[in-house]
């Protein structure tokens, strides 16, 4: 599983690194996306449709957002 630290970084730069990442990766693949701002969350699930998507918030305000490569 490729982990990709998104801490400190603003939209849309955690979009562009998950794209890049999963473009770059074969079917089946999940990546993993650390990130501290809760609209990078957001973002990440309406961007992601087509991918199966999970979170969780690992500590108060920051998320470890999971997208599997179909």
């Amino acid at each position: 599983m490729k982990t990709i630290d998104c801490l400190g970084d603003m939209c849309p730069i955690p979009i562009l690194k998950a794209q890049k990442a999963l473009k770059l990766s074969p079917s089946g693949t999940t990546i993993k996306v650390v990130t501290d701002h809760s609209c990078t969350l957001e973002s990440m699930l309406n961007h992601f449709k087509k991918y199966e998507i999970t979170s969780t918030e690992v500590i108060n305000g920051v998320w470890e957002i999971f997208i599997t490569k179909s």
